[in-house]
């Protein structure tokens, strides 16, 4: 539910108009790749003019159970439930039950700057509420129920980032307080608003507000890798709220986006409010550049699920992917997609690395500490596999790509050891830390 944006970058070339679909069997092998070497796991649609092009799901629903992902498994959406929220409140506007104009304290007042806020603020970010997600005692109460009113306390309770429209910064409390002003207006449950305000309009199958994850009912686990998938703990879906409580799929993700576009959820107005950048951000939307094209849509992250919903209006092409594990950055298997809807090339990737031996991967284990940054990491062996774990953060997996030599692609990250001399290199964004083994 934190601030997880894929940006779908690539190279600034002049891409080509979508003229037909392309071969399937390349993008097919890509997706087999990720698979056999525990890349990725999740579901995939591209769609064109409405109707599916591309479809793949690959991954575990449940690995202990060893349940395989199909194209009806449900996943957390975290943050795309934002666009979700934001097109019931332009339909509350429309409805007049709201008015970009109207002021927090007119539903919650003990909100810092209540009586400066106004809806259009929470919509864009603009609104300079702390972001509850960024407080270090949230995973301590993130599985747990809350009710609204020590969910509204809980924001309540953080100091405000900036005067409201001065500028803008990504924050779940937005939306969690927009899920809980719908309810207000309509007297009625986000569940109940959602349900008929979209999914039934739209005909979605696979989408509603989420609770504890079920198999039973096709919903997945989310995992993270360390030499195998380990499950995750659920974020209790009474936290995000409006801000990242949906459930869907990336078929029902394609057809609420189009939808949206078509008019089918909003007036062509308020959708084009939406769209309307300002300070880097629409009403509960994105735009996402591409070489020179753009998209518009959201991404998604809660737990360990991770998610993006894009569309090119120009082109009426849709990608929408969720994902239960990764084990790599998904923005560039992002990229992989639109290459392949656009016929640009791309290639797949070579997993098969350097293999170290025991006793190499032994030499490198073990306690490290910086001059150039106040965070030691340890360093350890778990079978073949070297997990390295920053103080107070989770565990990760490294990749071999030489002998003493290992990336992070998730967090850009690759770190090179010379235990003759103690020493290790981290490099992640274009910064390099040395670290010496204690």
């Amino acid at each position: 539910m934190k601030k997880i944006i894929l940006l779908l970058l690539t190279a600034a070339i002049s891409l080509p108009a979508f003229a037909q679909t392309p071969d399937k069997t390349k993008l097919d092998k890509y997706f087999d790749a990720l698979e056999a070497n525990n890349k990725y796991m999740g579901s995939v649609v591209v769609s064109k003019d409405g109707k599916a092009i591309y479809s793949r799901s690959i991954g575990f629903a449940d690995a202990e159970a060893g349940k395989k992902i199909t194209a009806d498994s449900k996943f957390r959406i975290g943050s795309i439930s934002k666009m979700f929220t934001a097109s019931m409140v332009m339909k509350a506007i429309e409805e007049k039950k709201l008015s970009l104009d109207d002021k927090l304290d007119k539903f919650f007042p003990t909100v810092p700057n209540a009586s400066k806020i106004t809806i259009k603020n929470l919509l864009g970010h603009s609104s300079g509420i702390h972001n509850f997600t960024n407080d270090e005692e949230y995973t301590s109460y993130m599985a747990t129920p809350k009710t609204q009113a020590e969910m509204v306390a809980i924001i309540s309770k953080g100091k405000s980032e900036f005067e409201p429209g001065t500028s803008a910064d990504y924050s779940n409390s937005n939306y969690a307080l927009l899920g809980f002003i719908l309810e207000k207006v309509y007297k009625k449950s986000y569940k109940e608003l959602l349900t008929e305000k979209i999914v039934k309009p739209l005909g979605l199958k696979n989408t509603y507000y989420g609770a504890k994850i079920s198999p039973a009912n096709n919903e997945v686990y989310s995992y993270s890798y360390a030499g195998k998938w380990v499950k995750e703990m659920e974020t209790d879906m009474s936290i995000p709220g409006g801000a990242g409580a949906v459930v869907s799929n990336p078929a029902d993700l394609a057809k609420f986006i189009e939808g949206l576009f078509a008019g089918k959820v909003v007036s062509a107005a308020s959708l084009e409010q939406m769209k309307t950048i300002s300070q880097g951000y629409g009403l509960g939307m994105f735009r996402f550049p591409f070489g020179e094209k753009s998209s518009y849509g959201h991404t998604g992250g809660i737990d360990r699920f991770r998610s993006v919903v894009t569309l090119f209006p120009d082109d009426k092409v849709t990608v929408a992917m969720t994902s239960n594990g990764a084990n790599m950055d998904p923005n560039e298997i992002g990229i992989t997609i639109l290459n392949w809807v656009y016929n640009e090339p791309f290639d797949i990737p070579d997993f098969t690395g350097y293999n170290h031996t025991p006793a190499e991967l032994d030499q490198y284990a073990g306690y490290y500490e910086s001059a150039d940054i106040p965070l030691p990491i340890t360093i350890t062996k778990e079978g073949t596999t070297l997990m390295a774990q920053a103080k107070g953060q989770s565990a990760f997996p490294l990749d071999a790509t030489a002998k003493g030599k290992f990336k992070f692609e998730m967090a850009g990250l690759e770190m090179e050891f010379n235990p003759d001399g103690k020493q290790m290199v981290l490099k992640q964004g274009g910064a390099i830390y040395r670290f010496t083994k204690k």
